[in-house]
């Protein structure tokens, strides 16, 4: 592209070489790190264009958001329990015995320009940030994302998902109001809940007897310094080096394969979208920050051991713990002249081991199951893999209804229905919703498929009824382009292999069906791939027209892009 008025190609330089220090600066770092090499190869990357690869990026930059605005709050915050009389501008509270901590997040809220915006553009961009981490392993969980050579990437995201938990939970525990507080005593009874370790473990974080003196100090340094630091490592690895060095993921369509990746190049078209996402990110949080209100501490007051409120509820990605506090039923065991309160330790410690280890195991369990030891750049549809999908709703909807759970006093008073019945209903709904959502999910995908199959089969209907000379009627059906059938029709690497155990052979088993994990592993095996797409021959030519993206790039696997 030529500059207007001038034949000079744009970045020539005429001849003329870099200043000295500029080049020698260059020829240095390339000496030592190969970063020319780098540089060009990374430029040219292919990303491919879907919305759904943007989940991590509003994780990322949200994450931005909770540093720039923690290092402001970091600057008024005072991270102490040390009691003192209130005379801040909030005058409601004047006169009033409370913590340090609390007493400066008073200060911030009102006595600090811009502190209350601030404080909850925090606040906002912490809630936005595990929303998009959730959601983000959802997707990669449903599409298959987590296979070889993904399974380290994935791990990290997990550890990323329970370090933002935590750190959540520890954050807005740090005013030390009543809400925080309450809170906290709930970690205090799980904690205490831990077998042999329990009580150690209270006193180390507490610093005594609850509420303590050292909790709030010591939750801080936790909060800003060491989940932080290991965030700020995770993240560049999950998001930067891993996905950098492998090929990029992609959806089966035209042009899409295992072997090569589809998309716009890194610079300049994805720096420019990923810069206006960044923006789009920060004023979707800004304008929540600005007329949103959330967690008003002022109107909670002090934390008072002795004192609570009705309709409590915490962060919603705590739900799920307040959720099976409530219907957890008051169980308590005895060994060795020490008691287990089974009513804490199940929900606290055995719910939340099951989600995140289940998680964790789920790869290397699938690929067991299915075989499949195969390299996968292409991801899978949804529909196209029924076992996995309804396993990811089950698990869904198990975490809805813990969720729903933690409300079960507002949904009584506000539907004036008995406690008691709502609690009933979510102790049922646990075991019973998990294995419904499994069902109505493989259903859906079935059904799916199969109108997948009818439009590659016969084409898309129309609606348009013609008559014929017979009087029969009949829909015209128009064939679907290249470009969208191929999403239906392409190639795309298996999901499982056939692991049956083989036959008697004259009456002689097979050594593979004398072992029972074996058999076992062969009936899962059935299982996964009784209902796995069947990739459909093409019948018609379809349109043709358009089917070319002159704005697309294709990149081969070995290049990285």
């Amino acid at each position: 592209m030529a500059m207007a008025g001038n034949s000079r190609v744009v970045g020539d330089t005429g001849g003329r070489r870099p200043p000295r220090s500029v080049d020698g600066t260059a020829r240095a770092l390339d000496e030592r790190f190969g970063s020319t090499g780098f540089l060009r190869k990374s430029m040219r990357k292919a990303f491919p264009d879907h919305w759904s690869f943007l989940l991590g990026e509003i994780a990322m930059y949200s994450f931005v958001i909770i540093l720039l605005t923690g290092v402001f709050l970091t600057l008024f915050f005072k991270p102490s329990m040390h009691e003192v009389i209130y005379n801040g501008s909030y005058t409601k509270l004047k006169g009033v015995e409370m913590s340090e901590a609390y007493a400066s997040t008073l200060k911030i809220s009102f006595d600090v320009r811009g502190g209350l915006f601030v404080r909850q553009l925090h606040h906002w961009a912490t809630l936005i940030f595990m929303a998009a981490i959730l959601i983000h392993l959802l997707r990669n969980f449903f599409t298959g994302a987590f296979r070889k050579p993904r399974e380290l990437n994935w791990l990290i995201g997990l550890v990323m998902l329970v370090l933002v938990m935590f750190n959540g939970l520890f954050g807005y525990s740090l005013p030390d109001d009543l809400l925080s507080g309450t809170g906290l005593r709930v970690l205090e009874g799980i904690t205490l809940s831990i077998p042999l370790v329990g009580t150690y473990a209270v006193m180390f974080l507490f610093g005594g007897e609850f509420p303590g003196s050292d909790v709030i100090p010591r939750l801080y340094v936790i909060h800003v310094l060491l989940i932080p630091a290991l965030l700020a490592a995770l993240i560049p690895l999950h998001a930067i080096v891993l996905t950098w060095r492998q090929t990029h993921t992609q959806f089966p369509g035209k042009g899409s394969s295992n072997r090569t990746v589809r998309g716009y190049p890194f610079f300049p078209v994805f720096i420019a979208k990923t810069t206006a996402f960044f923006l789009w990110v920060l004023g979707a949080a800004a304008l929540l920050a600005a007329f949103v209100q959330i967690n008003p501490v002022w109107l909670y007051g002090p934390y008072d051991p002795g004192a609570i409120s009705s309709g409590s509820q915490p962060d919603w990605y705590m739900g799920w713990l307040e959720g099976g506090l409530r219907i957890m039923p008051p169980w308590e065991i005895g060994l060795w002249g020490h008691t287990i309160s089974l009513s804490v330790a199940i929900p606290g410690l055995v719910v939340l081991g099951v989600l995140i280890g289940g998680l964790a195991a789920y790869p290397f369990l699938e690929r067991w199951v299915t075989g499949d030891h195969e390299i996968h750049h292409l991801l899978d549809r949804p529909r196209d893999v029924p076992a996995r999908t309804g396993l990811g709703i089950a698990g869904v909807v198990f975490y809805g209804v813990l969720w729903l759970a933690g409300g079960n006093d507002v949904i009584a008073d506000k539907f004036h229905i008995s406690l008691y019945w709502t609690t009933w209903i979510f102790r049922v709904l646990v075991f019973l919703g998990p294995v419904l959502g499994y069902i109505i999910a493989y259903r859906i995908c079935v059904g799916l498929q199969r109108r997948d199959l009818g439009i590659a089969e016969h084409g898309l209907e129309t609606g348009i009824i013609r008559m014929s000379p017979d009087g029969r009627f009949s829909e015209v059906e128009r064939p679907m382009p290249d470009k969208e059938i191929a999403a239906i029709t392409d190639p795309r690497p298996a999901a499982a292999v056939p692991l049956d155990v083989p036959p008697d052979v004259e009456g002689v088993q097979s050594p593979r069906a004398r072992s029972g994990v074996k058999r076992v592993r062969a009936a899962l095996n059935r299982r996964f791939r009784a209902d796995l797409v069947a990739v459909p021959e093409r019948h018609g030519n379809g349109n043709g027209n358009g089917d070319s993206d002159q704005h697309a790039i294709t990149g081969s696997s070995s290049d990285q892009g």
